[in-house]
């Protein structure tokens, strides 16, 4: 069909089967912040919600948030990059430093673990809040020369992912620009009205959008923050879907008009394919698709005051991902690589261990959709999730079993269903005690961070 430029056209659009079968991706935060890579890390994003706003971003965990950081007096972040770098120091320099470690990156290895970690996509931030340009634009930065990495990292990137079988898709900031509006986001207002609003940015972004699209072909336009009033993003989207009818849209592009730091209105955009929670899940089976996006740690960018006991380990994070999964979402997890490429050993040791369980587990996740219910327990209060296909039910154990069998609470299966442990070959004995499933264990039970059964 061809879509229209049109609210009623977009909404035929259906979310193609791959973004729903895949389940997990991972999110590539890379970029001039990546040299400093700084951030406070005392605080998690969850924890920022509940506090004083200028607090929040005087002290702002994300360490890609590093130039707007920097520019709000007294942060730690000002303080310290005076310390490393010195007062006259610009931003602007971490740039020929990124671009000479950037000689080292091998876009390959990287992959090659996405791909071992069992990611079905990858999406790359090809322009980030500061400004800074991942691929050799036509439409360069009008007021930073040479404002751009050195190397196509898009081109090279998208490359080495599909030829691992992974879909490739692009986020871009569409909103924020800190290179055309240099004023530091500071509490809620200015987070509100910092996005620029001038119809030449509004070209600027749509040039950008369009040339993403027509050269590098992604199967995903990830916008963050909104997007310029004046940019017509139904064309844009009924462009796309056009081209790629197997391609898929987030939320974040709703507009906000704005005057002399007072906001004036927003509009919603009321047509998305899927939503996108930052740091956040949902409760209970969410009939749009979604994807819940978060770093290992604290911060999408690098940020090397992060130690191993501030990122998740992969046992809590297969759990994240089941958990999601049952509720009709994706896990879309970020790695924040060094400058030179290099992904730091903590994250890429969390991903082979996503990986190596996926291996075994893969098919109570991959193509699955939500059962009846998200959630159940056993009677020692072990949590437990739902997947299902079209015959199979799948059983997620979130805790270690207590005893030689599982008991779980008001499930009931047909009598002549046969139940298998994942990894393991043989049927498992089970019995059906009134409303409770009771499922015996085998007795070689290597240890998992979810165990899943198949009936």
């Amino acid at each position: 069909m061809k879509y229209e430029p049109t609210k009623a056209s977009l909404r035929k659009h259906e979310v193609p089967e791959w973004f729903h079968n895949a389940k997990f991706g991972i999110f590539i935060h890379w970029g001039l912040y990546s040299v400093p890579a700084f951030a406070v890390k005392k605080l998690s994003f969850s924890e920022s919600q509940n506090i004083e706003e200028a607090y929040y971003f005087k002290n702002n965990p994300y360490a890609e948030w590093y130039l707007n950081t920097l520019r709000i007096s007294g942060s730690l972040t000002q303080e310290y990059h005076n310390k490393e770098y010195g007062e006259d120091f610009s931003y602007d320099k971490f740039v020929p430093i990124f671009n000479e470690e950037l000689k080292k990156w091998k876009p390959q290895e990287w992959a090659e673990l996405f791909k071992c970690a069992g990611a079905k996509y990858v999406v790359l931030v090809t322009k980030h809040h500061d400004g800074f340009l991942l691929w050799p634009s036509k439409y360069p930065n009008p007021f930073k020369e040479n404002y751009s990495a050195s190397r196509n990292i898009i081109s090279e990137l998208t490359n080495s992912v599909k030829d691992k079988g992974m879909k490739m898709g692009f986020y871009y900031s569409t909103s924020f620009d800190w290179s055309f509006n240099p004023e530091p986001i500071d509490d809620r207002t200015s987070d509100m009205t910092n996005g620029i609003t001038t119809p030449e940015y509004t070209e600027y972004v749509k040039h950008h959008w369009n040339e993403l699209i027509d050269d590098y072909e992604p199967s995903i336009l990830w916008s963050d923050i909104g997007a310029p009033p004046l940019l017509d993003i139904f064309e844009l989207f009924a462009e796309y879907y056009n081209r790629f009818p197997d391609g898929v849209i987030n939320d974040r592009w709703d507009k906000i008009f704005h005057k002399d730091g007072k906001v004036l209105k927003m509009r919603r955009t009321f047509f998305y394919d899927f939503t996108t929670p930052e740091y956040e899940s949902y409760n209970i089976i969410k009939k749009k698709k979604w994807e819940s996006n978060r770093g290992i740690g604290n911060s999408y960018g690098y940020n090397k005051t992060e130690k191993e006991g501030d990122y998740l380990s992969s046992t809590e994070l297969i759990r994240m991902l089941v958990d999601i999964v049952s509720k009709n979402g994706n896990l879309l997890l970020n790695v924040g690589p060094m400058p030179d490429g290099t992904i730091p050993e903590v994250q890429k040791h969390v991903l082979q261990g996503i990986g190596r369980w996926l291996e075994i587990n893969g098919e109570g996740i991959y193509g699955t959709h939500p059962w009846e219910r998200a959630d159940g327990k056993t009677i020692d209060n072990s949590k437990i999730r739902f997947t299902q296909t079209k015959e199979i039910i799948y059983i997620h154990l979130l805790n270690n079993p207590k005893g030689k069998s599982v008991r779980i609470l008001s499930l009931k299966i047909p009598q002549l269903s046969t139940i298998t442990l994942l990894g393991y070959n043989d049927q498992l004995l089970w019995e059906q005690d009134q409303e409770d499933l009771i499922i015996n264990i085998p007795e070689n039970l290597i240890e998992s961070p979810v165990y899943v059964f198949k009936v």
